[in-house]
């Protein structure tokens, strides 16, 4: 059997490991080193090389920015960022149709700005901000999609893991990717809130304004948002100017988070907290890039993205017929599997033929992010979904779901700008020195 067969067969036998409930981790390490064993033919020669990606990886300075940006979020919880942003939303946007939604959206993305994580965001604010918009009158659904929907905006905001996790399969710059991502999430905030807007209007029992609160009492609630904002400065201008790497731009922002969260009284329980809570996210997440990524060793000895890449490039399609094609697979694929899984097992394939057809790879990375994003939403995986069922049981998982369809049109609207507009993405690198 000559290695290209052995390489479809290795991911389709991925493929249905992952559809039948097999962590992605374990099961891409065993189909890797599995492969590698058929390709090799020596056992003793497929462990050695499966053995050297951990440790190759593990040491990888890049990797390292991870546990840094995971860790200036669960900080940023105990040190009370999360309730002063989302009191100063609600009194700046209340008075609009859905205000609180809206409110809440921008609330998320203020803190996905100093978070990594979308799960712990949603996790958040479905206990800070449900209780209110319900309090309020608001639809259950209506709270419970926002909540999960603006909680996705935690993987294009920097600090994103996910963007990191990018950049380290196609060794494209972290810290470019990262500030690349700050105007995207923006303008899938506002687009969240055009749909609310827009619901609330033609329905205005789903979210009713709140009103009372006068100019000096919005003025007020922007004093306690400030640590966020310094955070948020010192991270995206230290990256934007070259003054610092990412991981030491994320240390700096971890470093300053810490010192706000000890300011506001943080226990010493709640900082062991804060540390464990990182620790078990992030050796996750780098458990799982050890697996794929020795799948990943087992897929270039089969040849198999280079092949794939030429075949693309063979049937002369339209590049936006490949492109669309392309985000139809990560789409369907996000119904079934986790971001990270499902970028690591789809880059390697993926990006030889983005490369072919000329797409920008900065560009791209934030698309995926953003079709991951997506699929942290859609079911019947919807992971930020079912977190926000998690914390609120008493708002069933269907309702949930629902409740997200308008944001899952949102986010397509926004691919859609984005992929019309790539300059979106890529004019604010032009700031950057070089």
């Amino acid at each position: 059997m000559d290695p290209l067969t052995i390489g479809v067969l290795g991911a389709a036998a991925l493929v249905l490991c992952a559809v039948a409930g097999v962590r992605i981790a374990y099961a891409a390490a065993l189909v890797g080193i599995v492969g590698l064993f058929i390709l090799m033919g020596d056992p003793h020669a497929a462990i050695v090389a499966a053995s050297t990606v951990p440790y190759n990886k593990s040491t990888s300075y890049e990797l390292s920015v991870l546990p840094m940006f995971i860790l200036i979020g669960y900080l940023a919880y105990y040190a009370g960022m999360t309730g002063t942003s989302f009191e100063a939303a609600k009194r700046w946007f209340g008075w609009l149709p859905g205000g609180l939604a809206i409110g809440t959206i921008f609330a998320v993305a203020a803190f996905s700005a100093v978070s990594g994580a979308s799960t712990a965001a949603a996790a958040v604010f479905a206990r800070v901000a449900i209780p209110e918009m319900l309090k309020a009158g608001y639809n259950r659904r209506l709270a419970a999609g926002a909540v999960a929907a603006g909680s996705t905006l935690d993987s294009l905001i920097p600090p994103s893991a996910l963007l990191v996790v990018y950049g380290i399969i196609v060794e494209q710059s972290i810290g470019d990717l990262l500030v690349a991502g700050f105007v995207p999430g923006i303008i899938s905030a506002l687009v969240y809130c055009a749909i609310v807007v827009l619901r609330c209007k033609r329905n205005p029992a789903l979210g009713k304004p709140i009103t009372g609160y006068s100019w000096r009492q919005r003025w007020q609630s922007l004093p306690p948002t400030a640590p966020i904002w310094i955070v948020v400065v010192l991270i995206f201008t230290a990256m934007l100017f070259g003054w610092a790497t990412p991981t030491e731009a994320g240390a700096l922002g971890a470093f300053s988070t810490l010192l706000f969260a000890w300011r506001r009284g943080m226990s010493w329980r709640q900082f062991r907290g804060a540390m464990l809570e990182a620790s078990k996210l992030t050796v996750m997440i780098f458990t799982i890039i050890w697996g794929v990524l020795i799948f990943v060793l087992f897929l270039g000895y089969a040849n198999l993205p280079r092949a794939f890449a030429g075949w693309i490039e063979g049937l002369a399609l339209h590049p936006l017929a490949v492109l669309l094609a392309i985000y139809a697979i990560y789409l369907v694929l996000g119904c079934f599997m986790d971001s990270i899984g499902m970028m690591l097992l789809t880059l390697p394939i993926v990006y030889p033929v983005i490369e072919n057809l000329g797409y920008d790879p900065i560009w791209f990375g934030i698309i995926v992010v953003k079709l991951c994003g997506i699929g942290l939403l859609t079911p019947p995986v919807g992971l930020c979904a079912f977190v926000v069922n998690g914390v609120r049981p008493d708002i069933p998982l269907g309702d949930i779901f629902r409740g997200i369809w308008p944001f899952v049109l949102a986010d397509i609207v926004t691919v859609a700008l984005l992929t019309a507009f790539p300059e979106i993405v890529t004019f604010i690198l032009t700031l950057k020195p070089r």
